[in-house]
């Protein structure tokens, strides 16, 4: 999948096959937290852990946002909640 046909599936009601991870994605672009988070919780990779405290920074935990960054093997970052969330659907496409 491409970038633009992940964006543009966020038209739709329901998202396209995607991998969990940009599943989450997904829903957070669709503002469903709650799926987002629920999606990324117990998986345990680098990039989980990415959207993970992403999503923690999003509701205003930065606590829990940077012991996740730190999971990630990420520094908190200094760009807007839009431009990271960018950044990891890139990551997430590859």
């Amino acid at each position: 999948m491409d970038k633009n046909i992940f964006l543009q599936s966020l038209k739709d009601d329901t998202p396209p096959s995607l991998t969990p991870h940009l599943k989450a994605l997904w829903y957070d672009a669709k503002d469903d937290w709650n799926r987002s988070h629920q999606l990324v919780q117990d998986i345990e990779d680098a990039n989980a852990s990415w959207i993970h405290a992403y999503l923690h920074r999003k509701e205003g935990d930065e606590g829990n946002a940077g012991y996740w960054y730190h999971r990630a093997g990420r520094k908190f970052p200094s760009v807007s909640l839009e431009e990271e969330w960018s950044q990891m659907l890139d990551a997430m496409l590859g």
